[in-house]
C-alpha cells in the first residue's frame, strides 16, 4: 500500500542574512532589517487583505468529483413526511414472517439488487441506498431500481460519505442488519481513478461503522470483501486462513484494509460483523465491466475479443460463482450474525467477527467460458491471445468453501454453463427493446 509524504519545506536551511553582508557589520545588518520592517509589514497588511477581499468576492467552488458523486453530503433530497413513511414501509417486516430489517447499501448493484429482492419475497424489511455513480451504465442501475421498486424496495437515493443521511435512516428505522454492498469494484480501473477506491471502500466504509456503532441498538453488519485479497498468494485453494498481505491491485488493497477497520470496530465497539470474500460473481441483471458481460456483448457484435495468458502460456483461471449461490450465502451470513454487544457507541461484551469465502470450488479457464458463450450465442468469437498485463489482475482463484459450508450451509449448485445459458437469456432480452425491463430476478 501506499503512503502519503508530506512536503516538508527546509526553512532553516535557507541563509539568515543576505550574501552581501559581512559578518564584521552586523549593525549595518540590523539597522536596515528594523529599517525595512514598517513596509515588510505593511506590504503583508496587503497582501493578506488582497486575499481576504478576492476569498469573500469568490463564489463558492464545487468539489471535482461532484458530478460523480451527486448526493455527497446533499440533505435536500430526502426529509419530510412523505419521504419517512416511504423509508418506514419499505423496512416494515410482514407480520408473522419473523423477519430482519436490513439497510442494504449498494442496492441498485448487481449483488445488491438480488440481494434485495430475496430477503424482501421472504418477508424482510428492506431499505435499499445508493448513490447511482457513472462507473457503469446507469441506465442498467436505473432498471434494477425499476425491478426494486416493484418489489417494494424503496432505494433512496444518497451516498455512505453522507454522515447526515446515515444518521437521518437510522432515526427513522432501528435496523437490525445492515449489509454492506456498496463499494468501487474493479481492478484495473483502479489505475485511472484511484481516488474513487480509497472514498467508498476505505472512507464511506468507515462512515457507515461510525453510524452502526453509534446506533441503538446497534445492527450486526454483513458485508462484502472480495477473494482479490489473496493476491499474489500461490496457495491453492485459497482459505480464509491464508496470507493477505500481498495485494496485486489498488482495489484489493482497499479490501484488505476493510477488514481491518472492520476488525477495529468489532474491537473498540462491539459491532457483530461478518466479511464475505466474493469469488467472480455472474449472472443476470450484472456488471458490464466484468469479462462474461463484455465478451458477450463483443461476440454478437463481431467485434475481437481479448484473452489474456500467464507466463509460459499459463492458463488464466476464475472460480465463476452464481448470483443465486452468492445471494444464498448472503442471506445465510445475515441470518447467522449474532447481536452486536455495544450501545450508544460503547461495548459491553466480545462480539461477533468472522470472514468466509463464497466461491463456487471450481476454476474454469477463460478459454472455456469463451467457448461456451459462443455455443449459447451461436456465434464464433475473433479471439486474440496476449500475454496477461501488469493492471491488477491475478493469474487464478480458487475458493475453499469448507468454513463457509460448515458454518452458513454454503453448497453452490450452479455449473457455469447452466449459469451462463440464464445469463445469455436476460442479456438478450434486456437489450431487446420491445423486451427491456420485463426481465424477471
Amino acid at each position: 500500500m501506499t503512503q502519503l509524504k508530506p512536503i516538508l519545506s527546509h526553512i532553516d536551511n535557507l541563509p539568515s542574512t543576505p550574501g552581501k553582508f559581512k559578518l564584521d557589520k552586523p549593525y549595518i545588518h540590523r539597522l536596515r532589517f528594523h529599517s525595512s520592517l514598517p513596509k515588510l509589514t505593511l506590504w503583508s497588511f496587503l497582501f493578506l487583505a488582497a486575499i481576504l477581499f478576492f476569498f469573500l468576492l469568490s463564489p463558492p467552488s464545487s468539489s471535482p468529483s461532484a458530478g460523480d458523486r451527486r448526493n455527497l453530503q446533499n440533505t435536500s433530497s430526502y426529509g419530510g413526511p412523505h419521504w419517512e413513511r416511504r423509508v418506514r414501509s419499505s423496512a416494515h417486516v410482514r407480520s408473522g414472517t419473523g423477519g430482519i430489517t436490513v439497510l442494504v447499501t449498494g442496492a441498485a448493484g448487481f449483488v445488491g439488487c438480488h440481494v434485495s429482492t430475496a430477503l424482501k419475497r421472504r418477508g424482510d424489511g428492506v431499505l435499499g441506498l445508493d448513490n447511482f455513480n457513472r462507473y457503469y451504465d446507469i441506465g442498467l442501475k436505473k432498471s434494477r431500481k425499476s425491478l426494486l421498486e416493484k418489489a417494494g424496495v424503496f432505494v433512496v437515493e444518497g451516498d455512505i460519505n453522507d454522515s447526515v443521511l446515515l444518521n437521518k435512516l437510522f432515526d427513522v428505522v432501528a435496523f437490525t442488519h445492515v449489509m454492506h454492498l456498496a463499494a468501487q469494484a474493479g481492478v484495473r480501473y483502479a489505475m485511472q481513478n484511484p481516488r474513487s477506491y480509497i472514498d467508498s471502500n476505505i472512507a464511506g466504509f468507515v462512515n457507515l461503522l461510525e453510524a452502526c456503532k453509534s446506533a441503538n441498538p446497534q445492527p450486526a453488519v454483513v458485508w462484502a470483501s472480495s477473494s482479490s485479497v489473496y493476491g499474489l498468494n500461490s496457495k491453492v485453494p485459497f482459505s480464509e486462513k491464508d496470507r493477505t498481505d500481498q495485494p496485486a491491485s489498488l482495489y484489493a488493497a482497499t479490501k484488505k484494509a476493510g477488514e481491518g477497520i472492520a476488525h477495529t470496530y468489532n474491537h473498540i465497539y462491539g459491532l457483530s460483523i461478518t466479511g464475505l470474500r466474493f469469488f467472480t460473481v455472474y449472472g443476470p441483471w450484472g456488471r458490464p465491466d466484468m469479462a462474461y458481460f463484455f465478451f458477450t456483448k463483443d461476440i454478437l457484435k463481431r467485434k475481437p475479443i481479448t484473452i489474456f495468458e500467464g507466463a509460459d502460456h499459463g492458463t488464466v483461471a476464475r472460480d465463476f460463482t452464481y448470483i443465486d449461490d452468492v445471494v444464498k450465502g448472503c442471506l445465510a451470513a445475515l441470518d447467522t450474525a449474532k447481536k452486536s454487544t455495544g450501545s450508544g457507541g460503547k461495548k459491553k461484551g466480545k462480539a461477533q467477527f468472522r470472514i468466509f469465502n463464497l466461491g463456487n470450488t471450481s476454476p474454469v479457464p477463460v478459454s472455456k467460458l469463451v467457448s461456451i458463450l459462443e455455443k449459447l450465442l451461436k456465434v464464433k468469437a475473433n479471439k486474440k491471445v496476449l500475454p496477461m498485463p501488469r493492471n491488477g489482475d491475478v493469474q487464478f482463484t480458487h475458493a475453499n468453501i469448507s468454513l463457509a459450508h460448515q458454518e452458513l450451509g454454503y453448497n453452490p449448485t450452479t455449473g457455469l454453463e447452466t449459469g451462463l445459458k440464464k445469463f445469455v437469456k436476460w442479456y438478450l432480452n434486456y437489450h431487446d427493446p420491445k423486451k427491456r425491463n420485463l426481465e424477471k430476478l
